[in-house]
């Protein structure tokens, strides 16, 4: 019997991206974010990531690291907690 070799990475075509999750995920960043009154930019800033990552993440067209959102939630001045607890809240209300 021959040993296979192992590839390391994801099988080709196969994805982690889950837009449900990161479209949902954005939102909640988004309404912590308007209802401190912090600017998109400057939520940026304090995070330590780029702007225009920043919208996209909003938008939900990237999903962020694990270390992405923990720099969010501090800029936030959150738990991870609550933004993981937004987030649940808005995909129960998209699969109700």
């Amino acid at each position: 019997m021959q040993k296979r070799t192992v590839q390391r990475g994801r099988p080709a075509g196969a994805t982690t991206f889950d837009a449900e999750l990161a479209q949902a995920f954005g939102a909640a960043v988004r309404a912590l974010r308007t209802e401190r009154g912090i600017a998109q930019e400057m939520l940026a800033n304090l995070a330590g990531v780029e702007r225009s990552h920043m919208g996209k993440v909003e938008r939900g067209e990237h999903a962020p690291t694990l270390a992405i959102i923990f720099k969010i939630a501090d800029a936030l001045e959150c738990s991870t907690a609550v933004l993981m607890t937004e987030t649940e809240t808005r995909l129960q209300g998209a699969g109700a």
